[in-house]
């Protein structure tokens, strides 16, 4: 079992069953100080740059949903698994449509209702997260999938 999150990190979601997720937005570099995560997981049209901790990729263009969706779920069922022990973050670009969705995503393995996860999310992670009408939807019916 690694080192896991503190709530006071830059970026940090909790999760009602106490699991930590960090969001972040791959334009801002991490500060020289920040933590590193043991396993990232990047939302992107294009496949990322590489790590030096262990990744994963869904291919998930700007302002849309992942191209994959039943790889999308699978790898954030594994996020949700591993947050339980391990420093996991996830980004995208700017750290807000994406990953706020998936971090909704994420809420809704924890029990959040798909109906409250963004207004969780919004009020826990990023006031502006989830961008879309389609990535709310996406959310809302994610704990039918």
């Amino acid at each position: 079992m690694s080192e896991l999150w503190s709530e006071s990190d830059a970026g940090v979601l909790r999760l009602p069953s106490g699991r930590l997720v960090r969001g972040r937005g791959l334009r801002h570099p991490l500060h020289p100080d920040a933590p590193v995560p043991s396993y990232g997981v990047y939302l992107l049209g294009r496949r990322p740059p590489g790590v030096p901790w262990e990744s994963a990729w869904i291919r998930w263009p700007d302002f849309r949903l992942p191209a994959d969706r039943a790889a999308a779920r699978a790898v954030l069922a594994g996020v949700w698994e591993r947050a339980a022990g391990e420093r996991v973050e996830i980004a995208c670009g700017g750290g807000r449509g994406r990953t706020g969705t998936a971090l909704a995503c994420l809420a809704v393995l924890d029990g959040v209702p798909g109906e409250e996860a963004v207004a969780y999310v919004r009020r826990h992670y990023d006031r502006h997260a989830v961008e879309t009408p389609w990535q709310r939807r996406y959310v809302r019916g994610f704990g039918e999938g």
